[in-house]
């Protein structure tokens, strides 16, 4: 920094960034994305208040959401071309718009067509999977690059707030409505996703665009999808780190989290003999990530990405505290830590995401983190449940713990790894 003093000039006496809560814009698309992520909880909840009214079987049930999963891995790839090709505005508002109108074919179908049910929530699921990408991109375009560690945690703020409050208050809906008006209602909120975010700062839709000639005579057409796709996949292949954390990001979901997915409720109920272990254990994971939430949206550790990668392999404490029968406090202060180190890595990923991926190609990239992540997830949980029957509940979630702690480890020794990023941050920064 130069030594001599700073004028008392307009420029230097610029006002600290303003809070993006205080950001219409941000707003609108905070207010959007918090929608669609209510409704996206709130839809298996809904369809297992159907299975307890016996509107729906629990075959039912699992071939319903079964079809959303696929709708969603379908759409999602696709999304993440037509983001980068469109307006991701636009992409936000049919995405959405589908998503809403999968709602009223899904009570239509209840108790009566299973088949209208499957094909309504296969649209669901396409519209939650080409939204996701779509939503991370007009992100970026939003909100300027100084304040998206902050946006991302307001972001995920109110996914978390959702997820603890959402149970009971569509517990108290279900006591005055039927669960046919809960999925129209779910509707609604896929219209709020869909109608009320904003425009971004329309970034050029190529690096190249923005540099051309506009005497240069017509554009050369646009490559197909594949090829589209294709390039998403190169653009992420240029950061090492980003490959490196999604690998990280997989072992921690597909094995941590399957892991405990089946084993808490085993362990609640075998162990314990009470559900309260499993009650106490999700809530102070969620309220974990609120904390953790709010710690990152003020952090900023010199060496980001080693920190949100110790933060991801916290998630290790949560299988290794179901190891070895220890006091049920002992689980749910280890859930607690989980929480806190899943969003210590989410919100720093996501905005080293916006930050470091070329703009025409984020929502492409995005994307790839959706499919990973969400499309292994599944494979987890189908394999978990054989394997503690085979070789018992404890040493899988040894095993499973020591995949949280070693992946993400070995993940920071990439280089690039350290600050997310293919060169060190300056001071400025």
């Amino acid at each position: 920094m130069a030594s001599t003093p700073a004028p008392t000039t307009a420029d230097s006496a610029a006002p600290q960034a303003r809070s993006v809560l205080r950001d219409p814009a941000f707003l609108r698309l905070w207010a959007g994305t918090t929608a669609s992520g209510l409704a996206t909880w709130a839809l298996p909840f809904v369809l297992g208040l159907a299975v307890l009214h016996r509107d729906l079987g629990a075959g039912g049930l699992g071939l319903v959401l079964a079809a959303r999963t696929v709708g969603f891995l379908l759409a999602v790839a696709i999304g993440g071309v037509l983001a980068d090709r469109h307006s991701r505005r636009s992409v936000v508002l049919w995405s959405g718009l589908a998503a809403a109108a999968a709602a009223p074919l899904l009570a239509a179908g209840l108790g009566r067509s299973l088949a209208l049910m499957t094909a309504a929530a296969a649209l669901a699921g396409a519209g939650q999977g080409a939204c996701r990408p779509a939503f991370q991109a007009l992100t970026a375009e939003t909100v300027d690059p100084a304040r998206r560690q902050q946006a991302n945690a307001a972001m995920t703020l109110a996914v978390r707030s959702s997820t603890l409050a959402g149970p009971a208050l569509t517990a108290l809906l279900a006591a005055w409505l039927d669960t046919a008006t809960l999925l129209l209602g779910i509707g609604v909120l896929w219209l709020v996703a869909a109608l009320v975010p904003g425009r971004g700062t329309a970034a050029p839709a190529s690096p190249a665009d923005a540099d051309a000639d506009p005497d240069a005579g017509p554009a050369a057409p646009r490559a197909g999808f594949r090829a589209e796709f294709l390039e998403g996949l190169r653009e992420a292949r240029r950061h090492p780190w980003f490959l490196a954390g999604l690998g990280a990001l997989v072992a921690v979901v597909a094995l941590g989290y399957s892991a405990t997915s089946v084993a808490l409720p085993l362990i609640s109920r075998d162990r314990y003999g009470t559900e309260w272990v499993l009650a106490a254990a999700t809530t102070a994971y969620t309220l974990g990530a609120l904390a953790g939430a709010l710690v990152i949206a003020r952090m900023r550790p010199r060496a980001q990405g080693w920190a949100a990668l110790a933060g991801l392999a916290a998630y290790g404490a949560a299988p290794l505290s179901l190891v070895l029968p220890v006091h049920p406090l002992v689980i749910v202060a280890a859930y607690a830590v989980a929480g806190i180190g899943i969003e210590l890595f989410n919100v720093p990923w996501f905005t080293a995401t916006q930050r470091e991926v070329a703009p025409d190609k984020l929502a492409r990239v995005s994307s790839l983190d959706f499919l990973v992540s969400y499309g292994l997830a599944p494979v987890g949980l189908a394999l978990i449940a054989p394997a503690i029957g085979g070789f018992g509940t404890a040493p899988v979630l040894a095993v499973c713990a020591a995949a949280c702690f070693l992946v993400p480890a070995a993940a920071a020794l990439v280089p690039t790894s350290r600050h997310f990023a293919r060169t060190a941050p300056s001071a400025a920064d």
